[in-house]
This record gives C-alpha cells, structure tokens and sequence, in this order.
C-alpha cells in the first residue's frame, strides 16, 4: 500500500496519537522505574532503622539486666567505700583504731599522695579509673602470727580495699638469738585502691 502526500492529512490525527502514546508510555515507564527504586531505597532505609531499633532495644535490655545483677554489688561497694573519693581521713582513724587494740608491738606507716594507677599489663577498668594511695608499713613484732592478725584488722576494720604487695622480715635479739625478748621487724608495702567513676549518676 502506497501513501501519497494527499493521504498524510487523513491520517495525521493517528500519527500523532500514537507518538503521543509511545511518549506517555516512556514517561510511565521511567516514572515507574525510578518510583521503584525510591520505593525499594525506602523500604532499606527503613528496613535500617528498624534493625537499629531492635539493637538499640536489646542493648537496653541487657544493661537493665547487667544493671539488676550488679547493683548489688555495686552498692556494695560505694559502702565499703571502693568507689568514690579518697578516704584517706577514714584509713588513718582505722588504724589508729587497731592500735589501741595491740595486735602487734609497734607500727608505723606513710600514706603517698593518690595517684592514677597504671596496672601492667594494662587492663580494662570499664567507666572507671583505678587510683592507688601507696602506704608502707613497718613493724615491730614479737612473733608472725602478729603481722597476719594486724592485716585481717585492716581488711575487716577500715573500709576500702588495701592490696599488699610484700612483707620483709628481720629478726633481732642479742648475738646469739636465743633471748626470750627476740623479736621482728617487718617492713610491709602495699596501696589502697579506690575506683572513681568517670561518669558519676546524677
């Protein structure tokens, strides 16, 4: 079939409408195409931020029950007063206090200014910083036994923790050893530990 120039008025109508088709059909097709990717970005996004929820929730979860285990312990702490400030004032009547008990002959001490305590290896103190007060201990003594009661003293006495490091002991008496009034001397170091929270509970 042959089309003249004649005939292209007739069907110019048809021509156009279907041009105008193809174009419509394009426009939707992109439109839609680019509507369901945004549908598809969406629904990730959202798929994100539901599973960020869902952690968000589980770690709340497990610190309300890490809370509800250690909060004990915790408290137990704050009142033996190992978290907290220094309590240098309460060491020092605690152990004027086991003095008038005479556990041992004689003793003397030195408390060093607090310090940040670098542990080696290093270890991880959580939301803590781990302060050392250094106290050297020396003691007159007439036998051990002295020393292990005068530390069971410290621990149930004063409030705090007190880490010994190390005891040296030196007998005297006279040149033989063998007078009834032999006795020891023992030089003793060791810290009081406290942890402050960095983040204190308001």
């Amino acid at each position: 079939m042959k089309l003249s120039a004649s005939d292209f008025p007739l069907i110019r109508q048809s021509v156009l409408a279907v041009c105008a088709s193809a174009i419509i059909s394009t426009v939707i097709l992109y439109s839609s195409g680019k509507y369901a990717e945004s549908t598809q970005n969406d629904r990730r996004s959202a798929q994100t931020m539901l599973n960020d929820a869902r952690n968000r929730l589980t770690t709340a979860r497990q610190d309300q029950q890490n809370m509800a285990i250690y909060a004990d312990e915790y408290g137990a702490l704050i009142e033996q007063k190992i978290i907290g400030d220094d309590q240098r004032l309460d060491w020092i009547e605690g152990l004027e206090k086991i003095r008038l008990k005479n556990l041992v002959t004689d003793f003397r001490y030195n408390i060093a200014p607090q310090k940040i305590y670098a542990s080696q290896p290093p270890i991880d103190s959580g939301n803590f910083d781990i302060r050392y007060s250094e106290m050297k201990l020396q003691f007159d003594l007439l036998h051990e036994a002295q020393l292990l009661n005068f530390f069971a003293a410290l621990r149930t006495d004063i409030k705090g923790w007190y880490q010994p490091e190390g005891c040296t002991l030196q007998r005297t008496g006279d040149e033989n050893g063998q007078t009834a009034a032999t006795q020891l001397k023992a030089e003793c170091s060791g810290g009081w530990i406290t942890l402050k929270n960095r983040n204190p509970p308001k």
